[in-house]
Order: C-alpha cells, then structure tokens, then sequence
C-alpha cells in the first residue's frame, strides 16, 4: 500500500468523544486532567484504561495527552477513547500531527467543540501498521522521558552538593568529616563567618554578564544564512521553533549562543539555564555568561543561587516589565573557595553538569528526529517495515 492508497476516515470513526466534567470537591491521589497536563488531584475519577485528551478552550486548546489509568477529566478539556481496528497511541499520535488549534473558533477565547473535531479527516493504515507507527514514536519519547528524569536527578545532586559545600560550609576536611560541624576554622567577612582562606566576592567578578542585541536590527539579507533568536520565550520553553525570530550569521562571536552557554534572562520572567537548544543569537534582556578563571559550574550555580533575590528585586520595580541592573549583580556575593577545595568541587560537579548537558542535547535531538518522522509517518511518505505475513518486523 502506497501512502496515497491510505483509506480516509473522519475522527467520529476513529473515536468516541466525551465531555470532562467539573472536579470532586476532594483532595486524593487521582490525577485530575486539563488542557495542558495535570490540574491538581482527587479521589474520584470518571474515566480509565487509555485515555486521549484534547483542551477544549482557552490557551491551552488543542493540546493532546495521552494518559493510561484512572484520572478525571475536568470541563475544560474533551475526552476521546479508540473505537475498534484503531490503537490509541497510533492515534494520540494523529491527533498531535493534526494541530488542532488551527481548527478552533473564537479570537478571544479560543473554542473547540466535538462538533469541530468529529469531522475532521485522517489517514487509517491497517492496524498492524498502527501499531507499528505508534511502537516507533514512543520509543522516541520514552526515551526523551527518560533523559528528563535523569536531568532532574542529576541537578537535585549538584544542587545538594553545592548547598553542602558553599553554604553549609560542610565539605569535607582533611580527614573526611564535614568541616564546619567538625570544628573547622572560621574568619569573619562581610557575609558573616567563612572557612578561613575563602574570599567574598561580587556575581560580576567570577563571570562576564555579556547583554544580548536588539536582535531586529540584524535581519538577514535575502538569501542570507541565518540563526533563530533566542529570546525569553525560547529560553523558557528550552528550544526555538518555526516561529522564532532570525538573524543574520554575520553577527559579532561573541553573541552567538551554543549548546551548553549559561543563560540568564534578567527582565520579564527571570530564569536561569544550560541551553542546548544549538546555536541562535541572543537577544536583549539575556545574558550571556562566561568566565575565563571558572569552570561552568562554579558561575552557573552561583547564579542560580541568588535567583529568588533577583525575583523578587524584579517584582518590586514599579514598571510594566520587572528587571535587574548590574547594580544587583555586583550587590549579589558569592564565597570563592581555597584553591583545594575549588578544585575538589570540580571534580564532583563539573562531571554532572557535563552529564546534564549531553542529555538535555540528546534530548533535543530525539525531539527532532521526532517532529521529522511524525508527519512522513502519518502521510505514509515514510513506511515502517512489515514482514512477509504483513506483521509488524
């Protein structure tokens, strides 16, 4: 079967639709399900088995998950379930090719109906091929699933490392032991009592806090090779898209961004991260941040550190849009270790954060290979081998 031999069916003969209903007034351990994810929790439920679930309004409508098991399906989203010689992963995966926003009504307060979605129209490989299609993709998020809760494990660990050592002050000790509560010696400074041998220094002298561009002024000329922008909103979602701004190549180096650069947004939303979204040029309200006398780890943690401060510096400026200065990064102290003890700390923290790194780009890149087989798979442009009895191989 060629990809245009694919039979055509509307989504009413593909699935059954469902209605979400107001939650239980009741706190439990049921998942309660919205148009993005998970709303809060329960100890009811009104659906089980697979569940395919769209948002039905607002900003998040359009949205698919895919959830197995007992949850409740709340107003603001629809509930579909597969009808027979369908897989319901195969069609989760339809449903997310499908975009369904672009089927909405309403500008304000964006609308669909099961009326809308019943009639829109889908390929319908045999449901061997489905299921084949539906093994392959998951295999892909699974995988992206995985790196994600290694991620996390990983920057709780260097977390926990970094709090232990840089503001606990319990390293270990010539001997072994944690070095304050061993009775390690402490000199006073400007932030109260530190290991003696350690010095107190400003956020703006481990690391260069480099601003980006305002990055419309550096379009690209026809047919010029270009990079995607990387704003708060990309730096937020940890990738660009199609939608992203572009900019010319030619801009200076040293404003070009790649897999692995600490980025600091310090207006609008504050956020700190490793970027491995691959290279892009930074825009305005981002710093990019560097040091040529630390290691990655050491100025990225630091910055993290005093995130919550700079949060709320932000909030308490009387503008439209929150914001630090460099005021705030000089005010911002850090504890510059011995040199032993900087270099043990490397030696533990420098390995996960590399760690992190890879997986968040190995991630990137599994999500790529995904969104590029998706729609090839869903049109039949792209087949999954079968063997000669017509099973999946």
């Amino acid at each position: 079967m060629s990809f245009s031999e694919f039979n055509r069916v509307k989504l009413n003969e593909a699935l059954d639709f469902y209605n979400g209903k107001k939650r239980p007034n009741s706190n439990g351990d049921i998942p309660v399900y919205g148009g993005n994810g998970i709303l809060d929790f329960c100890n009811d439920y009104n659906t089980e088995g697979d569940n395919i679930i769209i948002g039905r309004v607002g900003a998040y409508c359009g949205n698919v998950n895919y959830v197995r098991g007992k949850c409740w399906i709340s107003d603001n989203a629809i509930l579909t379930k597969s009808k027979n010689d369908f897989d319901s992963s195969f069609l989760y995966y339809v449903l997310v090719n499908e975009n369904l926003h672009q089927h909405h009504i309403g500008s304000s307060q964006p609308l669909l109906t099961q009326g809308i979605l019943k009639t829109i129209e889908i390929n319908k490989p045999d449901y061997v091929e489905q299921k084949k299609i539906a093994k392959l993709l998951s295999s892909l998020d699974e995988k992206i699933e995985v790196n994600n809760q290694i991620n996390k494990t990983l920057e709780n660990m260097a977390q926990a490392i970094f709090k232990q050592w840089f503001v606990d002050f319990e390293f270990p000790n010539e001997d072994g032991e944690p070095y304050l509560s061993s009775g390690g010696e402490m000199v006073d400074s400007e932030l109260g009592m530190i290991p003696k041998g350690w010095e107190v220094k400003g956020l703006d002298d481990i690391a260069e806090y480099l601003n980006g561009l305002a990055m419309q002024k550096f379009r690209p000329e026809e047919n010029e090779r270009s990079y995607p922008v990387l704003k708060i909103k990309e730096l937020r979602q940890g990738a660009t898209s199609s939608d992203s701004d572009i900019c010319s190549m030619n801009i200076e180096k040293r404003y070009v961004v790649k897999d692995g650069d600490v980025i600091f947004s310090w207006s609008g939303s504050l956020l700190v991260d490793i970027w491995c979204g691959g290279f892009c040029g930074l825009n305005q309200h981002l710093f990019k941040v560097t040091s040529d006398k630390y290691e990655k780890w050491f100025y990225y943690y630091w910055t993290n550190y005093h995130l919550e401060r700079f949060i709320s510096i932000a909030k308490s400026k009387a503008t439209t849009m929150g914001h630090i200065n460099r005021k705030d990064l000089t005010d911002s102290k850090v504890v510059v270790p011995s040199e032993d003890i900087y270099i043990k700390a490397t030696s533990f923290l420098k390995p996960i954060l590399d760690r992190l790194t890879e997986s968040k780009i190995e991630s990137r890149q599994l999500n790529e290979l995904r969104d590029t087989l998706l729609p090839k798979l869903m049109s039949g442009e792209i087949r999954v081998p079968l063997d000669s009895e017509g099973e999946a191989s």
